[in-house]
């Protein structure tokens, strides 16, 4: 089973990848869905989507959970049912899980593509940029804020919140592999503590909250 990582964030805090190169098939055994997640299962038209979806199950069991235990709010933000915190994400080959007892996380994982560039401006001041002369480094860094963002606005999980307007990352130098992020949103801010990791072309990022 391809388990890439295992990182303990805390006594109480673990995120978890997984690589998917498995079939489809593969990944459908010893995994018991409950009836909705069923549904969804056969209305994803990607295989892809289908393979992530079942790997996300394969890290819920590492976890000792199960399909039954992972529960959705009305904005769409998972929870477990014993209370853990928990939050999910996918792109292509990687899927990965954050899990606290203690916190309120989030976690993105993105691959690092040139398109970034091209929807900078929609999610940071583009601006802070413009002394990063190498395009890979570039691409790399605006993809580590994205999944900053991301990862805080999966915790956050409030309609109306903006990247651009409500999230604020503080600077980070490529080469660390923390910082520390904001939400600015009606008259309230919150911290959180942003943690980086790097592998295979991806960014990852997961949030903890303060």
């Amino acid at each position: 089973m391809p388990l890439y990582k295992i990182l303990t964030v805390s006594k109480d805090t673990q995120a978890l990848v997984w690589k998917v190169v498995e079939p489809e098939r593969q990944l459908a055994e010893d995994i018991e869905l409950t009836s909705n997640c069923q549904n969804r299962l056969k209305g994803m038209k990607s295989s892809m989507h289908r393979r992530a979806f079942l790997s996300i199950r394969h890290l819920l069991r590492q976890q000792g959970y199960e399909d039954k235990d992972l529960i959705y709010n009305k904005f769409g933000k998972p929870h477990l049912k014993d209370g853990n915190h928990i939050s999910i994400s996918h792109s292509h080959d990687f899927t990965g899980i954050i899990i606290s007892s203690s916190h309120e996380v989030g976690i993105d994982i993105e691959k690092q593509r040139d398109k970034i560039l091209r929807i900078a401006h929609k999610f940071t001041p583009v601006e802070e940029y413009r002394t990063i002369a190498n395009t890979e480094a570039l691409i790399q860094k605006l993809t580590q804020v994205w999944c900053a963002k991301e990862s805080l606005y999966k915790i956050y999980a409030t309609p109306g919140l903006s990247f651009l307007k409500h999230i604020v990352v503080q600077d980070f130098n490529l080469d660390d592999s923390a910082t520390k992020a904001s939400i600015i949103y009606k008259g309230k801010r919150s911290t959180y503590d942003v943690e980086f990791n790097e592998f295979e072309g991806f960014s990852m990022a997961y949030a903890l909250s303060k």
